[in-house]
């Protein structure tokens, strides 16, 4: 990793990528991830220990395994291509992601017991009325407070809209389709595991809302709806060699993560931020 690379200009140019698996591929190369040679691919069809348990648990040993799943819901192309990227960082490093995958996806509400959110509540405007109101989810925070997943209504499309559940009984937009979620789920992800980060709190900087107010404007950001997860969100901007994560919840703040020490240091200086006392956190891989 030599070149710099302008995430700003990335911010713009994977809205106009002829295959977000190109957009998606560009930002693994970026990062400078590669496949261990020893590394082995996630089975996509193989259930957790976790959830296997709880489902003897509560069903019996001798429970189906796909009492969750509606299997006359067709699963769309765009999840199963996500499966078979050669590149998936999630399917050959999952501890990255720290995320449970559900395949094939199980509908919310959850027959089996095991999911936690409901369907989506009457009155939101996800679905059109009178329309198909489960989720299917395909995706799931480790403890399952967040869990991501496409409109039943939709399995149908290619590529279909993915929502996120803020709690037991709302959703919101997560992502305008399953290849965009990946991508999403890659910013969030990669850079802290691959890169060199620092984040700044209010008391680490002497005007939170100016610097945000300059990030905003001199920084693009990358287009996707709010990253939902953990009571927060976050909004991701990229700059030279750097992405700033503008976080609202129960992490206020910024994160600023480099794909080399020099970026952060870069970065605090144009924003006429102080590094002395601040921990700057090392790759993981």
């Amino acid at each position: 990793m030599t070149d710099i690379v302008d995430f700003g200009e990335f911010a713009g140019r994977w809205h106009r990528a002829a295959s977000r698996w190109d957009a998606l591929r560009e930002f693994h190369d970026a990062w400078g991830y590669t496949v261990r040679p020893d590394a082995e691919r996630w089975d996509r069809w193989s259930e957790s220990g976790h959830k296997a348990y709880v489902r003897a648990l509560m069903h019996g040993p001798e429970a189906d395994e796909f009492e969750g799943v509606d299997l006359t819901l067709p699963i769309p192309a765009a999840l199963d291509e996500w499966w078979e990227l050669p590149f998936n960082s999630f399917a050959f490093d999952a501890r990255i992601y720290e995320t449970n995958p559900e395949y094939p996806p199980t509908v919310r509400p959850d027959p089996s017991g095991y999911g936690v959110a409901n369907a989506v509540p009457e009155d939101s405007d996800l679905i059109p009325p009178g329309a198909d109101r489960r989720v299917c989810v395909f995706m799931a925070e480790n403890q399952y407070c967040n869990e991501w997943g496409y409109p039943a209504a939709e399995a149908h499309e290619p590529d279909p809209r993915v929502l996120v559940s803020l709690d037991e009984d709302e959703w919101a937009l997560q992502a305008r389709s399953i290849s965009e979620f990946f991508l999403q789920l890659a910013v969030q992800r990669l850079p802290h595991e691959l890169g060199r980060s620092v984040h700044f709190y209010d008391h680490d900087v002497d005007d939170m809302e100016a610097l945000l107010t300059r990030v905003r404007a001199e920084l693009p950001a990358f287009g996707f709806e709010p990253w939902y997860e953990l009571q927060q969100d976050a909004i991701v901007h990229g700059g030279p060699d750097v992405l700033v994560y503008d976080m609202h919840g129960d992490m206020e703040g910024v994160t600023v993560v480099g794909r080399t020490a020099r970026a952060v240091v870069d970065f605090a200086g144009r924003f006429g931020l102080d590094l002395d006392g601040v921990d700057l956190t090392e790759p993981g891989r």
